[in-house]
């Protein structure tokens, strides 16, 4: 280990004294890292002379790595290039101000200010009055005619206003997104060795010439040529589209290519391409697919609402296809890039969007309707009165008047309508979603997709991993069996016998992953920190106990001389190490899940160390008295093995043959403790209404025993715990097909899943998503750390992936990280979920007694008075009140224990519940009662001049400057009332908690009193009486009172009451399209473009023959029902439903089918909205499509272009 040191200073020093003039230039390694294998081998070979040779050409040491000196580093940065992508620039705050003035509403505005603005200077000479049948003005009035120019511009000014609070809004959610963002990229870091040092690099720092140490589940983050390896398996499906995994080796092909997923084994490799040099990085500038698109796209989307499909559709399969005609896969996994970079919502529209765009649309329509009722009635009216009633003739002179008088009319038709118009929705979910996520960081979850925050909500069920997320995953051995001898606690190292010992030491300290280690504790008097794998790590921790030191067998042993590495995989279930004995031969170092291991073994080691046979009754004695014990106290076991070959070389290729045969030298009991603040926290989730189920790996007695330690299981109670073959056995036919019915049978009882594969995690979550049992369709959590778990944590309804102990693949594939690793913050989550979901009701429920109101009002009192008691401007402020304010005040309210003392609501409960809907219209009674008093007798009781059918330009009245004043205030009780949804008395419970609301309230009865008392003309307002304002804030106050009438009355009596805001019912989603998760009209819309999409199958007619040819071959692997063997059955069948035979997972090839335990990257369909759908759905024809797709997977022939047109 010594001499590379020596060798590594002078070429570091050499790079700092000649300024770095590389070897090689972008392009040169741009040109290599195209080629592919033998091609690539050859390139390295004939230019490079060999990959040692490269790395002195890029002045790195294959061993130590760079220096780390900064001057070096930035050189390398200058010439090659940074490892990052740059992103298109934010747009500014002017465009999203020109963004937020496309308004439709505000631009009618807009027209109808600027058209008021000009007449109003237009001014006809005083006895032309009379023949226009207005009333003559006195001198005092000229002043106040003069300013009729003030509402006009009072309007406008509003209307900027409302354009900047919603461009500042647009931006901080912007801002907020990017933060977001950068938080996802800077968690990510790669293991790097510079100086000798293995170190923890952000992804970003990575330059060419690194040397990165690459395992099993990492996201490559450059491109790099192997230096060296064991036993690496490569997918590279998200750059080739081919599912199978690609084996790298020196000798075969050492290119290893950014983005793409290390699915076994391990090693170093040389970074020769990064940023947008790297294969990744090309693709990323051939696509433009940078964030700022995409999340103008995404902003756009979530302010209309149901066009999002539409642009997401037309741009990702546009763009994504048209660059890859080689290979559709290839178009679906730079699309699944494009959403990476911009961190696009996973699923198309969520639950509650879905619900709120249905709901907006309705109020919408309704507020058309009514305004130009509004516009119509007041235009009749006075035409009437003045041509008809009064005979008055149209004089030329006249017509700007009459002009003015209807743009007034129509001043108010267009106010009617913007208060009617909820357009404080969208921004209400926005500030509620993005609060919460702020806040959820706190709460150690990171959200990467906004809507999974509210889906939690809703949640029915978790199914959760045990290792890690219900244990500390602070694994120690707390039990070992060896020769003969069970020791309950840790054997002192003087009772072994020392040949037994060394053998323990050599096979663990050799036999494990050489970055897993224990270093000394953080603080003095804590527990040694556990690096790497935990498992490890407990049997590293178990040779620090018997006094050695693996420092020393590592150091003799360096991982460049392991002649051959099987790494752990979820299907092997077990890792064996090659070492060449000094006396020539090999020794196998095994250890493994002491089940699979000790059925490979036939020799075990005695009390003395040698070496007996080991039968199948020894075996299960074994199993009987020392595994099961173990087991049933919660402890994983491992059993260590090894094995030695004498006679030559064996094929090391066939493993079945290699791993057998073993001798076993010791089983150890390894302890995990359950985190202490997972049963109260399962408790919760009981009483939320949420079952939890536990999927895992291992043991079923260990899984039991953790289980009743959670709480998962209780004794007394009525449950299942299975292992992954009996679950199969019970779900599946006798083809092997999973059976619905079968597995409805099973998950409801189902509470743990032991010795499960990856596959078995999918099925059981694709089978409770599929299930029509109960009433509600389940809404399904999973949690995953293994690059294996991403097919599983995708289908969910919300997929989480561990912060810590999660691979890149699995993060990826999820829509939030647990930075913590902890299930509590599970539970927190589901908190934060059901909050929003209230925060948006609260916020409608206040919303909507405005929007009843504020309509009626103006209806009514255009129709009878010909003016609206509330003016324009006024209208316009009581709408930026209710709309901005009162959603910022209402989205923030924090979370409560109490949310969790409810089930949940179901994805078709209705937005706005009787009880909420009693609310609504309790209060607009009391509203309205108010207001029409005070319109048509308020002059009385307040002994002032009437302010009704006053003439154009009149100055304000206090009449009406208190009606205005009252709505407001009455407006800002009910806005304290709406706190409460659920018919709960006490309004002001934890007022106090949420500053934001208190400051809103405050905030805005300021602002009223300034205007009321200095707003004048422009707010048509004028001064009141101390007297005036205690009667208007009485009555605000009798909001409250009024309030608690209302709660008294039982919702049940009141039948006539409906709820609105539906979400999907069970009869449209079975009908429309099983299985898919939330279905709009903008959905229905591409279900009817999949039908035309499909008329292009007619380009590859010619390769019909081509799959006709390999059909005789298929014709054992593909049995479906009517045997389709041609395309064009398929659309002679439009309504062909396949039964459902095996979990089409994506991500799962073939092979996954005939052997449920492999697990391979592939099979998946594109549908037009760019989802991927791994089921077959009736009327939805992108099943042909997967038909067509396995067809050409279960060939290895160049049908790709087959995969293409489709």
């Amino acid at each position: 280990m010594t001499d590379p040191t020596e060798r590594a200073l002078p070429a570091n020093s050499v790079v700092e004294s000649r300024e770095g003039d590389f070897g090689c230039t972008v392009m040169d390694l741009r040109k290599l890292m195209e080629l592919r294998s033998t091609d690539g081998v050859e390139q390295i070979r004939v230019h490079y002379g060999g990959v040692v040779s490269l790395c002195g050409r890029l002045k790195t040491n294959p061993v130590e790595g760079l220096s780390g000196n900064p001057a070096d580093l930035e050189k390398r940065k200058q010439v090659f290039g940074q490892n990052l992508i740059p992103p298109k620039k934010p747009k500014t705050f002017l465009e999203l101000v020109w963004e937020a003035l496309q308004d439709v509403t505000l631009i009618i505005l807009e027209i109808a200010a600027i058209i008021s603005l000009v007449l109003s200077f237009y001014r006809p000479p005083g006895e032309e009055n009379k023949q226009c049948g207005l009333p003559v003005s006195s001198p005092e009035d000229e002043g106040e005619a003069e300013a009729g120019w003030i509402e006009g511009a009072a309007i406008l000014f509003s209307v900027i206003i409302v354009v900047l609070v919603t461009a500042f809004n647009d931006w901080s959610k912007e801002k907020q997104f990017r933060g977001l963002q950068n938080r996802i990229e800077k968690e990510q870091k790669f293991s790097v060795i510079r100086n000798g040092h293995i170190i923890q690099l952000p992804v970003a720092e990575i330059v060419v010439g690194d040397i990165a140490q690459i395992k099993y589940g990492d996201l490559l983050p450059a491109d790099g040529i192997l230096i060296q390896g064991n036993d690496l398996k490569i997918d590279e499906s998200s750059l080739t589209g081919e599912s199978d995994h690609v084996k790298k080796s020196l000798e075969r092909d050492p290119m290893l290519l950014s983005g793409t997923h290390v699915m076994e084994g391990s090693g170093r490799m040389v970074v020769t391409a990064v940023g947008i040099n790297s294969q990744t990085g090309i693709i990323f500038t051939l696509l433009g697919a940078n964030e700022g698109e995409e999340e103008e796209k995404k902003k756009k989307g979530k302010k209309q609402g149901v066009p999002e499909n539409r642009n997401k559709a037309k741009t990702q399969d546009g763009v994504a296809l048209e660059i890859q005609p080689l290979n559709s896969q290839e178009g679906i996994d730079n699309e699944e890039k494009e959403k990476k970079a911009a961190k696009l919502p996973k699923k198309e529209k969520s639950v509650l969007q879905g619900k709120l765009t249905r709901l907006a649309v309705q109020i919408g329509k309704a507020g058309l309707i009514m305004s130009a009722i509004t516009v119509l009635i007041l235009i009749l009216y006075f035409v009437i009165d003045n041509f008809v009633i009064h005979r008055r003739p149209w004089l030329s002179e006249c017509t700007p008047i009459y002009i003015q008088y209807f743009v007034k009319f129509f001043i108010i038709g267009i106010t009617v309508l913007v208060v009617a118009v909820p357009e404080g929705l969208p921004l209400a979910v926005t500030i509620s979603l993005a609060y919460s996520v702020k806040k959820m960081m706190k709460d150690n979850n990171l959200v990467r997709h906004l809507d999974a925050c509210e889906t939690m909500g809703n949640a029915t069920a978790i199914c959760s991993d045990k290792t890690g997320t219900l244990t500390m995953n602070r694994m120690t051995v707390v039990q070992a069996y060896i020769g003969d001898t069970h020791y309950h606690q840790l054997p002192s190292p003087d009772v072994l016998v020392p040949k037994v010992l060394d053998l323990i030491v050599n096979s663990i300290s050799i036999n494990s992953a050489y970055t897993s280690k224990i270093l000394p504790p953080e603080k003095e008097g804590g527990l040694p920190r556990q690096v790497g794998n935990k498992t490890e790590c407990a049997l590293l921790g178990f040779v620090t106990d018997l006094k050695q030191d693996y420092h020393a067998v590592r150091n003799e042993v360096p991982e460049e001389k392991l002649y051959k590495v099987y790494t752990f995989n979820s299907v092997r279930k077990s890792m064996s190490t090659v070492i060449e004995k000094p006396s020539g031969g090999y020794r196998m170092y095994s250890k493994g899940a002491s089940e699979i291991i000790l059925r490979k073994c036939n020799r075990i080691l005695d009390k003395r160390g040698e070496v007996v046979p080991f039968k199948n009754k020894d075996r299960d004695e074994m199993v009987r008295t020392v595994i099961e014990p173990m087991a049933s106290e919660g402890l994983r076991t491992i059993c260590i093995a090894y094995r030695d070959f004498s006679d030559g070389e064996p094929p090391w290729d066939n493993e079945s043959e290699i791993l057998t045969e073993l001798t076993c030298i010791a089983v150890v009991g390894i302890e995990d403790p359950v985190r202490p603040e997972v049963p109260e926290a399962i408790a919760k989730c009981k009483r939320a209404g949420i079952t939890v189920r536990m999927v895992t790996g291992d043991n079923i007695n260990t899984a039991r025993a953790i289980a009743t330690k959670c709480g998962i299981v209780t004794p007394g109670d009525d449950f299942l715990c299975l292992e992954g073959k009996e679950f199969n056995r019970l779900i599946r036919n006798e083809k092997g097909e999973v059976e619905q019915e079968k597995l409805d049978k099973i998950w409801p009882k189902l509470r743990v899943l032991a010795r499960s594969s990856p596959t078995d995690k999918h099925t059981l979550v694709k089978g409770i998503i599929d299930s029509t049992v109960g009433e509600q369709r389940q809404v399904v959590a999973v949690t995953g750390d293994g690059t294996n778990d991403g097919p599983a944590l995708k289908k969910a309804d919300v997929g989480f992936a561990m912060g810590i102990a999660g691979t890149d693949v699995a993060k990826e594939a999820s829509d939030i990280i647990l930075t913590d690793d902890n299930f509590t913050s599970i539970v927190k989550a589901v908190m934060w979920g059901r909050n929003v979901y209230d925060s948006i009701s609260k916020f409608l429920q206040f919303q909507l007694t405005v929007n009843v109101v504020a309509v009626i009002v103006a209806f009514t009192g255009a129709c009878i008075t010909q003016d609206s008691p509330l003016k324009a401007v006024q209208m316009l402020w009581v709408n930026l009140i209710m709309d901005t304010f009162a959603s910022l005040a209402l989205a923030t309210e924090p979370p409560t224990e109490s949310l969790l003392k409810r089930r949940p609501y179901g994805r078709n409960k209705p937005l706005i519940s009787r009880t909420m809907m009693k609310n609504i219209l309790g209060h607009a009674v009391y509203q309205l009662t108010v207001i029409f008093f005070l319109v048509f007798a308020g002059e009385k009781f307040f002994d002032i001049d009437s302010g009704r059918k006053a003439p154009l330009h009149s100055p304000p009245s206090q009449h009406y400057t208190i009606i205005f004043n009252t709505f407001v205030l009455m407006q800002l009780f009910n806005e304290i009332n709406s706190r409460k949804i659920h018919g709960e008395r006490n309004v002001f419970a934890g007022i106090f908690r949420n500053l934001i609301f208190c400051s809103v309230v405050l905030g805005t009865f300021i602002s009223q009193i300034i205007i009321v008392e200095f707003g004048g003309k422009p707010f048509s307002c004028t001064k009141l009486t101390l007297s005036q304002w205690f009667w208007c804030l009485f009555i605000g106050i009798g909001e409250l009172l009024w309030g608690q009438i209302i709660s008294t009355i039982p919702t049940q009596s009141l039948k006539f009451l409906k709820e609105a805001g539906h979400g999907t019912t069970k009869e449209e989603i079975t009908k429309d399209a099983e299985g898919l998760d939330e279905i709009d009209h903008a959905e229905m819309e591409l279900r009817r473009g999949q039908i035309l999409w499909f008329r292009g199958l007619n380009r590859i007619q010619t390769q019909i023959k081509v799959v006709k040819a390999f059909h005789s071959s298929l014709h054992e692997s593909i049995q479906k029902p009517k045997n389709q063997n041609s395309i064009h059955n398929f659309m002679t069948h439009p309504e062909f439903a396949i039964d459902e035979e095996v979990p089409r997972t994506p991500l799962l090839d073939e092979h996954e089918e005939e052997n449920l335990e492999v697990p391979k990257a592939g099979t998946r369909v594109l549908l037009l909205d760019g989802e991927v759908t791994p089921y077959a759905n009736k009327n939805n024809n992108a099943v042909d499509c997967s038909q067509v797709q396995i067809i050409a997977s279960h060939s290895d022939s160049p049908l790709h272009s087959l995969e293409t047109s489709v």
